[in-house]
């Protein structure tokens, strides 16, 4: 039987690409777990496609373009795969040497998505960067992939929107109530990953009694596993009201139950986890 316990660094080359490999490494310590780097090759774009020009330009010099194409194609697949190993050899060396002992190196072909759902019935954690886009502050585009992954994994994945990683002091949880939230608290009470840093829940809500007692359950339940944590009301919707409670927390992580409504709601109306993902700047755990 095959045991969850390899906390997998995704790793991608791009602009979060250390915070990955720091986050993962500090993650993989904090669960005694080991860890690997894994990166997925995408297939490449093909190439344009050549027509039957034989009549026009003889049959021979129709077959050496064909065949110049074909090395030409061969020749991207051979650059694409040493870029790969040149660049999970520089992220092995970020690696803490006590956590090199154990270290995997992973390289796949294909979709990051199929290739982590291979990876889940392994994986503790995953981690993976997002490499955002934006036209302005309040135009961010979720990286695709981040989305994509976050959706149909069933593991925890940890997410970095920066260049760098700093280990968190705190952590807060974004907090509604629902069922969702509540596995996200279980999640947490039984992992060893937050366990020590003082904790905050916080609600993207009018301090109404319903909404107190929701607060008081999940701080008892995780009082109960030894944790310490406090609560807060925060005004606005939560897509406001979470980012910018996270710019006053500093070194915080913030951590999301992963999408608790039906498809067909969040295809009308939005997500607010996606919305958190898109416009959050701090280091996010994501938990089913």
């Amino acid at each position: 039987m095959t045991t969850q316990n390899t906390v997998y660094a995704c790793i991608d080359g791009l602009a979060t690409t250390h915070a990955v490999v720091d986050g993962a490494a500090w993650a993989a310590q904090r669960l005694g777990a080991p860890l690997a780097l894994l990166h997925v090759l995408q297939q490449p774009e093909p190439l344009p496609p050549v027509g039957d020009y034989s009549g026009v330009i003889g049959m021979g010099a129709q077959d050496l373009l064909l065949e110049r194409l074909n090395t030409l194609d061969e020749e991207r697949t051979r650059l694409a795969r040493e870029a790969a190993r040149r660049m999970m050899e520089q992220a092995r060396l970020r690696v803490p040497e006590s956590a090199a002992g154990a270290l995997q190196i992973l390289l796949r072909q294909g979709d990051l998505t199929d290739a982590l759902l291979e990876c889940e019935p392994s994986a503790r954690l995953f981690v993976l960067g997002s490499n955002r886009q934006a036209t302005s502050p309040r135009k961010l585009r979720l990286d695709h992939r981040v989305e994509s992954v976050v959706r149909q994994v069933r593991q925890p994945v940890l997410v970095m929107t920066r260049p760098d990683f700093s280990a968190p002091g705190s952590f807060v949880v974004a907090y509604d109530g629902s069922a969702t939230a509540h596995h996200a608290i279980e999640a947490v009470a039984r992992s060893p990953l937050l366990r020590g840093m003082p904790g905050l829940l916080a609600m993207a809500s009018e301090a109404t009694p319903q909404a107190q007692k929701h607060l008081d359950e999940a701080q008892a339940l995780l009082g109960q596993a030894g944790f310490e944590v406090g609560t807060q009301f925060v005004a606005g919707p939560p897509e406001e009201a979470i980012p910018a409670l996270m710019e006053k927390r500093g070194d915080a992580l913030l951590v999301l139950g992963a999408y608790g409504h039906s498809r067909i709601r969040q295809l009308i109306v939005g997500s607010t986890t996606t919305a958190l993902l898109r416009l959050c700047s701090v280091p996010m755990l994501v938990l089913r």
